[in-house]
């Protein structure tokens, strides 16, 4: 019972993350799952965050849809150019050892957190769309974003939200909302193939969910006041990133140095 209810307000946590920054999802569902709730097997924890990061991924893209948040064309150009990097990423992840699988994980969360800090006095372009021009440079971003959510088991969304600034220059709050359209798809492609391999808790997931839904309507509701501090959502973006980075190099380096 206990470790439902850790899970349930683990779900808390990271639907509000994933309403305010639209990523960091599985950034803290992954160790919270491990250290908190108490799931042993890495991957076992990393199917079934993907399961719950992709439910309440989708309670947020509710939210910011309804806030006119959301880059319909962008986000699904991103996805379906994504997901087929999930598959082949996901793949490749389940074979790789679980502990230095989440000691890459915490070192590619410092290299993104530091594009994030250096990008946060940029406002972005209103009015983006995604056409002729542009759509190569947005699928390849999603395809490479797609293989490393997909090979480290996340939802990506630390990974699409830059990935979408950096490909069509929008303003990070609609980058926010836009990727959560493929935060949603990754984390489903991802989860049904560590599913397939009966890599998921489902009990866990299910409370994980529950708590989620309820953190994200309060997440994206946060995230449309700070939008318009400027570089705010870039620096609490970034920081949380390098807190939970430099914890889980703690722990994963300590278990691999045995």
């Amino acid at each position: 019972m206990i470790t439902l209810v850790l899970a349930a307000l683990s779900g808390i946590l990271v639907g509000f993350t994933l309403g305010l920054v639209g990523g960091g999802g599985s950034i803290l569902a992954v160790p919270l799952m491990v250290y908190l709730v108490g799931v042993r097997d890495p991957h076992v924890a990393i199917g079934t965050s993907a399961l719950a990061v992709a439910a309440n991924a989708l309670a947020g893209l509710a939210n910011h849809a309804r806030a006119h948040n959301v880059n319909w064309r962008c986000g699904g150009t991103y996805a379906v150019a994504g997901v087929i990097g999930a598959i082949g990423g996901s793949t490749l992840g389940m074979a790789f050892d679980g502990q230095k699988l989440l000691f890459l994980f915490a070192l590619l969360m410092l290299v993104v957190a530091g594009l994030m800090y250096r990008g946060r006095g940029d406002t972005g372009i209103e009015g983006v769309v995604c056409n002729r021009d542009n759509f190569p440079k947005v699928a390849t971003f999603g395809l490479g974003t797609g293989a490393l959510s997909g090979f480290f088991g996340i939802g990506g969304g630390f990974l699409i939200v830059p990935g979408l600034i950096a490909s069509t220059s929008m303003p990070i709050y609609r980058a926010i909302g836009t990727s959560l359209v493929a935060v949603s798809a990754f984390g489903l492609t991802t989860a049904a193939n560590y599913a397939l391999s009966g890599l998921v808790d489902w009990p866990v997931a299910g409370s994980f969910i529950a708590g989620g839904v309820l953190g994200s309507v309060i997440g994206t509701a946060a995230s449309t006041r700070l939008s318009a501090s400027k570089g705010l959502l870039n620096s609490v973006f970034a920081t949380m990133i390098v807190v939970v980075a430099l914890y889980m190099l703690w722990r994963s380096g300590s278990v691999l140095a045995g």
